[in-house]
């Protein structure tokens, strides 16, 4: 059985403040660890009103406080946003108060426009010195040698494991050449996705944190008890889309009825292209479409975006999904 986990967008609604969806998303981590997942993400994003996981660590230390065991991490620290040290400190910190429990995603990708990334006191051309800024962090998380002048405090040690993010070829090379797991965002950009887990499955070099490639899947899924319900919770995923290519990022909006009255026919390819991994319907459909992705991909984990307007129905959602790909169900 192929690994699940929840990748939580922490979504502002047009019927919730930042405060509803930073307890939502706590609500549903405490949920999901009973459903059998294996961990939640959230990303870090700037400047944007519909989404409340600009502080990211801050938003993980919440999650992780309304639950038990499952893993909590990043997905992404947009790392040339930050100076390592700084992020050492953060999850250095999470580890030792949820020793276990915490993964660090790295991306390269700003999270925001260029002149909020100016605001953020860094030049664009930092996503230049990525691959040394990992290598940075990843060196005052491990144990502090003797001589050491600088040491990430209370981090060092903690070893908090990372992950590699990307849409591209680039963030698949960068995994197997540190010998990190890998996550590929094909829930937004899914045209590489085969391409990059081949470059990464056949550089990888064996590290001290991983032996063996382990690569992790996005994947939006929306589940309910029919297929016609899951295809109209959908329309807020594909209006969130539209609203991004309109320039009109905004708060989560309801469900419609007919999303072809709400997007033009060049809106909708993109979306469509964008949305091509989507699978959506009933359990049925969702257990079939699972499957057919594992096996194509031979993914070692799926990360999920099930982006469901109502917490209610976005917990059901989940719900189902755990159950059409047979998780350890709800004790």
């Amino acid at each position: 059985m192929t690994p699940l986990s929840i990748l939580e967008l922490v979504r502002v609604t047009e019927e919730t403040d930042a405060r509803g969806a930073l307890d939502n998303a706590r609500d549903l981590a405490a949920h999901a660890e009973n459903w059998g997942y294996n961990r939640i993400w959230v990303a870090e994003h700037h400047n944007m009103r519909g989404i409340a996981s600009a502080a990211t660590s801050i938003v993980l230390a919440h999650i992780a406080a309304g639950s038990t065991k499952i893993r909590v991490g990043a997905g992404g620290i947009m790392l040339p946003n930050h100076a390592p040290y700084i992020i050492a400190e953060q999850f250095g910190t999470l580890e030792r108060l949820y020793p276990g429990r915490i993964d660090l995603g790295l991306g390269r990708a700003p999270g925001t426009d260029q002149l909020t990334l100016r605001a953020l006191r860094r030049a664009p051309e930092s996503a230049e010195n990525f691959p040394q800024d990992v290598l940075e962090l990843q060196a005052f998380l491990a144990e502090a040698g003797p001589n050491q002048r600088i040491e990430a405090v209370p981090a060092a040690g903690t070893n908090v494991p990372l992950w590699i993010l990307g849409s591209s070829n680039f963030g698949a090379m960068l995994g197997a050449e540190l010998g990190l797991p890998y996550s590929f965002a094909s829930h937004f950009a899914p045209d590489l996705l085969l391409q990059a887990l081949e470059i990464y499955r056949a550089r990888f070099k064996p590290s001290e944190q991983l032996q063996r490639p382990y690569a992790m899947v996005g994947v939006n899924i929306i589940a309910a008890e029919t297929d016609a319900e899951a295809k109209r919770l959908a329309t807020t995923q594909q209006m969130s889309f539209v609203n991004m290519f309109r320039g009109a990022r905004g708060l989560s909006q309801p469900p419609i009825d007919d999303i072809e009255n709400y997007w033009s026919l060049s809106e909708k390819a993109q979306v469509q292209r964008m949305l091509a991994r989507s699978i959506v319907g009933s359990p049925e459909t969702v257990r079939r479409g699972i499957a057919a992705l594992v096996e194509e991909t031979r993914a070692d984990e799926l990360i999920v975006v099930s982006d469901v307007y109502d917490h209610a129905l976005r917990l059901r959602s989940f719900e189902l999904i755990a159950e059409a790909a047979g998780l350890s169900s709800g004790a």
